[in-house]
């Protein structure tokens, strides 16, 4: 397995662990004694303002934990160069990402045009973000192996 591929799967597995954890402490610390709060519309405000910084700043940490274990393991560097392939593959990635979450956009903003609760647009619009960036990832593994 290529480098890259290792820090995509890097990326993959954080996102996913970041989402499920948050997920938890979410509904523990709030939801679980509360079921009235899952239509207040300032929780779900705070729940994505404090999930985006969160998420963020946990994949820079694990990412310069892999950085730093693969030093310890190979005695390499990561590279940090990026060819036209790389960016090609990149493009492709983001397109697919872009789609997907447009997708979840509008399938959010129907939920609320066909009268669900303001719940439902919510749950709609992190998934789809969580799916556009696993999808995203997920083909650069492909487009990597493929041989574009």
């Amino acid at each position: 397995m290529e480098q890259k591929e290792k820090q995509i799967l890097v990326s993959i597995i954080s996102s996913i662990v970041i989402l499920a954890s948050y997920s938890l402490y979410v509904y523990h610390k709030f939801m679980a004694g509360n079921p009235g709060i899952i239509n207040d519309f300032r929780f779900w405000g705070r729940a994505f303002l404090i999930l985006i910084p969160v998420a963020i700043m946990a994949q820079i940490i694990i990412h310069i934990i892999f950085a730093i274990i693969h030093k310890i393991v190979t005695d390499e560097d990561l590279s940090t160069k990026n060819d036209e392939r790389d960016k090609l593959i990149e493009l492709k990635s983001i397109r697919i990402s872009h789609w997907l979450f447009t997708l979840g956009f509008f399938l959010s903003m129907g939920s609320q045009a066909f009268g669900k609760p303001p719940w439902v647009m919510f749950i709609t619009l992190i998934c789809s973000g969580f799916i556009a960036s696993i999808a995203s990832e997920g083909a650069k593994i492909f487009f990597y192996r493929k041989g574009l």
